[in-house]
């Protein structure tokens, strides 16, 4: 019996022990980890965060915005309507519009700087001067049938110092700073127009120039009011009116050469001036209307 207890002795302490060692489950569990250690990083000076800056004003405008979402062009800003007439007879106007074109740079012109050559300027502003108050008798009558007594009033006064003082016309003292009676540019296709009648259609006349119905009349009715018209023969009468269209134009070489070279269409550009030109000589309200606040247009 004592033989067999030695050997069994170690066998049942090495028992007990096992018997006592922790479970196998708490041995496979992770070692608890203490949570990382954050850094302050701690700064001696404050840092200065600047103020918010002052706004800036910011001006607005009010825009109209289309059914699309594209912004238009802003109401403060008003675009007057180019005035447009009908051109039915286009071919034949540019057909004279060459005719013209070619009568101007061939004849009229060379001629009118031949003119210029001998005649002093002073000498033709008298001349130009004298052509206007011989054509007294269209301002005033126009600005009687427009009701415009101011401007009729101007005009006979305007009629009676530059011929008695003004050599006949040949000098113009109305318009000095003194007295300044303005000339009225009434005719009577202004005349016709301020009584609500439209220009029509374009209409480019040989020799004439640029016009339509309207002011076409009226110039018919402007020839039974000018003097010359009534010289005999015939020829005087046109005689006189073609020597004072070579000193008119003798004073104004360039002015369609500009209008010309600056144009991609003169053709266009001679009528859209005229339309607008004509378009703004028309007062309907029969008002005074000194030449000097109507520009004309560039022949």
């Amino acid at each position: 019996m004592k033989f067999f207890s030695f050997p069994v002795l170690p066998f049942v302490f090495f028992a007990v022990g096992c018997a006592h060692s922790p479970d196998p489950a708490a041995t496979l569990a992770p070692p608890l980890v203490s949570p990382p250690t954050r850094q302050v990083l701690i700064v001696s000076d404050p840092v200065q965060i600047p103020p918010n800056p002052a706004e800036m004003p910011v001006q607005s405008e009010t825009r109209n915005v289309d059914e699309y979402g594209d912004i238009e062009v802003p109401e403060k800003v008003s675009r007057e309507a180019k005035p447009e007439i009908a051109d039915p007879l286009e071919p034949f106007n540019r057909a004279m519009y060459h005719f013209n074109d070619k009568l101007y740079f061939w004849l009229l012109k060379p001629v009118a700087q031949g003119y210029g050559k001998v005649v002093p300027e002073a000498a033709r502003v008298g001349v130009s001067n004298f052509f206007a108050n011989l054509a007294f008798p269209i301002r005033f009558v126009n600005c009687l049938l427009q009701a415009n007594f101011e401007g009729a009033a101007a005009e006979l006064g305007r009629f009676t110092i530059n011929t008695l003082w003004g050599v006949g016309g040949f000098l113009d003292p109305a318009s000095s700073k003194d007295i300044h009676l303005s000339k009225q540019d009434e005719d009577f296709g202004q005349t016709l127009g301020a009584y609500g009648i439209g220009q029509g259609f374009f209409i480019n006349w040989p020799l004439f120039g640029p016009s339509s119905p309207r002011d076409t009349v009226g110039l018919v009715g402007d020839g039974f009011l000018t003097p010359y018209s009534y010289l005999s023969p015939w020829y005087a009468g046109a005689g006189t009116r073609g020597y004072d269209m070579v000193n008119d134009t003798s004073l104004k070489i360039g002015d369609y050469e500009s209008l010309k070279g600056a144009a991609i269409d003169p053709y266009v550009a001679i009528r859209d001036a005229y339309v607008q030109y004509r378009l703004k000589k028309v007062n309907r309200k029969g008002g005074n209307t000194p030449a000097e606040d109507l520009e004309l247009p560039k022949k």
